[in-house]
């Protein structure tokens, strides 16, 4: 019988952009821990899948249950296509959020994140989170309050310091307006920018009660969980301790950086997070960053955490949003030896060094990435600024570079830059296709713990997320165990 602790002892990481889908939430959630979908880039996501024609009706059986009608009805009528798209015209793209949006641009926002909780919420007991960037500021009250509409359990947050969030929490769950702080470049010192969020202007009628879920900071230091615990604007309820062998974006090495011969950032002694300090907080901490092993769960646990958080493997589990394709490529290559994961210091727009597995064909592969025109079309990792006319102007060092110089941009930021949004969007099967016909590569992301999948598939290749769990509770052998005819189902787009 499937047991549902709290606080759980295992942590499916929510890995963006879509690869932590409502499936293997789900999943994970209905087995006892704690499923999270991303809400990284799931409104332009969410949309997509409306106009490739929603396969199985998931998304419209989810929007029936939205509190708020109205905007359901604006949402299928502007986006949904019966019969799908023409896989040789662009998707529509949705305006590209700035500091102020209007209704219907929040509305999307919120409804694209309430569809995916319900969805991974949906036919069982257990508990579900979502995943958000704090460095992704401008949609994160949006995806907040539609997750809460949707009952979600938990919030984690990192790549960032997320100290107002939990205030936020408060607030939205309530549905009195919150705001958080404009992390903009070129402010003078004390003065600040907002980012409003007003839950009347979602629907001005009368609106459910919900609650406020448990929030779980993300981070990469003993100080900087220190000062979340003493000086956030509310309730935090344990933390995620992530070191950087973990997948995506990765916190800069502390002090003067320094890089091996392949350019990546070096991690050293300062950058280790001692745990008995964390422990002497006070509240539950789970271990993230090479954490796939039921040895580091064991290792966790004795050091006084309440269990781990991994992303890795469940990545390439069959339920995860990535194309079935490219999970077959890594499952060969990794029992082939021929696999490899480098931290690219340059690139992400963010500055964040970033995880990139070295496939043939990816982004990763520099002679891909110099053929692609520059371009930013969906905009989510642009830097806001201060503008010469006293306004808030928005660059990234990944769009054309005449056009970020013109934003007052350095050059020297965007050398090496790659396209992320895009990127990560075709990860999913779902790729832009742009102006010129040319169709975005994909660039994917994986923990160091990538490099040793093959061991964990003993010759298979492939497995289901209940394996993982299985084989992180020590219950399980090897993982490899092919998927059921459900899984299947639920891998449909």
């Amino acid at each position: 019988m499937t047991t549902f602790n709290d606080p759980p002892t295992i942590i499916q990481g929510g890995m963006g952009v879509g690869v932590s889908n409502w499936r293997l939430a789900r999943a994970v959630a209905s087995y006892g821990e704690l499923g999270v979908v991303s809400g990284t880039g799931l409104d332009t996501l969410f949309v997509r899948r409306l106009q490739d024609g929603d396969p199985g009706g998931h998304l419209r059986r989810a929007m029936e249950h939205f509190p708020f009608p109205e905007v359901v009805e604006q949402a299928l009528e502007q986006h949904f296509r019966p019969e799908g798209r023409d896989p040789e015209q662009p998707y529509r793209l949705l305006p590209m959020y700035r500091q102020v949006v209007g209704r219907a641009r929040h509305q999307i926002t919120v409804l694209a994140n309430f569809v995916e909780v319900f969805l991974a919420r949906e036919g069982h007991e257990g508990r579900v989170g979502i995943n958000l960037l704090t460095k992704i500021q401008l949609p994160n009250l949006g995806s907040l309050y539609g997750a809460m509409l949707a009952g979600v359990d938990y919030v984690l947050m990192g790549a960032g310091i997320p100290r107002e969030i939990p205030g936020a929490l408060d607030a939205l769950a309530l549905h009195q307006p919150a705001e958080l702080t404009l992390d903009a470049a070129g402010l003078e010192r004390g003065e600040r920018e907002v980012i409003p969020f007003d839950p009347r202007e979602i629907h001005d009628g009368p609106l459910p009660d919900i609650e406020r879920p448990k929030f779980l900071p993300i981070v990469a230091s003993n100080s900087l969980a220190t000062m979340l615990a003493r000086k956030a604007t509310g309730r935090i309820d344990g933390f995620v301790i992530e070191g950087p062998t973990a997948g995506g974006h990765n916190a800069p090495p502390r002090g003067a950086p320094t890089f091996n011969d392949r350019g990546e950032p070096q991690y050293g002694e300062r950058d280790v997070v001692d745990l008995s300090k964390i422990s002497e907080i006070g509240l539950p901490f789970w271990v993230a960053g090479g954490a796939g092993h039921p040895d580091r769960l064991a290792q966790a646990r004795a050091a006084g955490a309440a269990g781990v958080q991994v992303g890795t493997l469940f990545a390439y589990c069959n339920e995860s949003g990535l194309t079935a394709d490219h999970k077959l490529a890594v499952a060969r290559a990794s029992m082939e030896g021929g696999l490899d994961v480098v931290t690219d210091g340059r690139a992400s727009p963010t500055g964040f060094p970033f995880k990139a597995v070295q496939l043939e064909g990816t982004l990763s592969c520099s002679t891909v990435y110099g053929d692609r025109e520059r371009c930013c079309d969906l905009g989510y990792l642009r830097t806001p600024y201060r503008t010469e006319r006293g306004g808030i102007g928005y660059r990234c060092a990944s769009e054309p570079v005449d056009t970020f110089l013109k934003k007052g941009g350095d050059e020297s930021d965007t050398v090496g830059r790659k396209c992320l949004c895009n990127a990560l969007m075709a990860n999913l099967g779902r790729p832009q296709v742009q102006k010129d016909g040319s169709v975005e590569p994909t660039f994917f992301t994986a923990g160091d713990d990538l490099k040793a999948l093959g061991e964990f598939l003993d010759g298979r290749l492939s497995y289901s997320a209940t394996d993982v769990i299985d084989f992180l509770r020590g219950e399980g052998g090897p993982i490899g165990v092919a998927a059921t005819s459900r899984e299947a189902e639920d891998r449909a787009p």
